[in-house]
């Protein structure tokens, strides 16, 4: 087990809890590998130790939208409330890199919420957290102006001087929960202010100031 892994581990289930502990195993994750996916009985907690689980839903229509991601030290919000309801997945996760993740058992799991404080107030903190973020990502999905979370999506993706995102637009669209022809049709915009230069596979941000002027608006 990796040495990350083993400090989280104690930290979750410290002196007295070894044997809920040995139960618990790691996982090492390929890129593209599907978690869970939607209607999959849960069994079992998940901790990303390193990497990045994508979170999606495919809707009726195809359209993809991704909810969330889980990376270092997080755990899946729809994951802890399946295993408390004992329902089964509304969605699907992907490992978008190569991830490594702890797996506690859903019995390791029960057990730990009444014998762990450190585990108890870790499982409800966190979900917390990504309640508050999912409850804001439905909110500007369904409130927010396209064109101002296109062009924070792009100043995000562009820190660091990076000029050419290597992304499509139908990967744009899944991020920010609207259709691909929508995506397209705000780029040609962009593009038409010389903000952006569309390239097959690849989008280069070429008004960093115009893009961050209009990020900061609110919608």
């Amino acid at each position: 087990m990796s040495s990350a892994a083993r400090i989280l581990l104690e930290r979750l289930f410290p002196a007295g809890l070894e044997d809920l502990r040995a139960r618990v195993e790691e996982i090492h994750l390929p890129v593209g590998q599907t978690v869970f996916r939607r209607g999959d009985p849960c069994r079992n907690y998940l901790l990303v130790v390193q990497g990045s689980v994508r979170v999606q839903v495919l809707a009726a229509n195809g359209r993809e939208i991704t909810l969330y991601r889980v990376c270092d030290g997080q755990s899946c919000v729809i994951t802890t409330s399946c295993l408390i309801s004992v329902e089964s997945y509304p969605a699907e996760g992907v490992a978008e890199v190569e991830t490594t993740a702890l797996v506690v058992p859903q019995p390791v799991f029960d057990q730990a919420l009444g014998d762990s404080a450190e585990f108890r107030r870790f499982v409800f903190a966190n979900q917390g957290q990504r309640l508050g973020d999912l409850i804001q990502r439905v909110e500007d999905v369904v409130f927010g102006r396209i064109d101002v979370r296109l062009a924070r999506l792009l100043m995000t993706l562009s820190e660091q001087g990076v000029k050419s995102i290597a992304i499509t637009h139908q990967q744009l669209a899944s991020e920010l929960g609207s259709a691909r022809e929508v995506i397209s049709r705000q780029l040609k915009q962009f593009a038409g202010r010389g903000w952006v230069g569309i390239g097959r596979g690849a989008i280069e941000v070429k008004a960093t100031a115009a893009l961050d002027e209009l990020a900061r608006q609110s919608g």
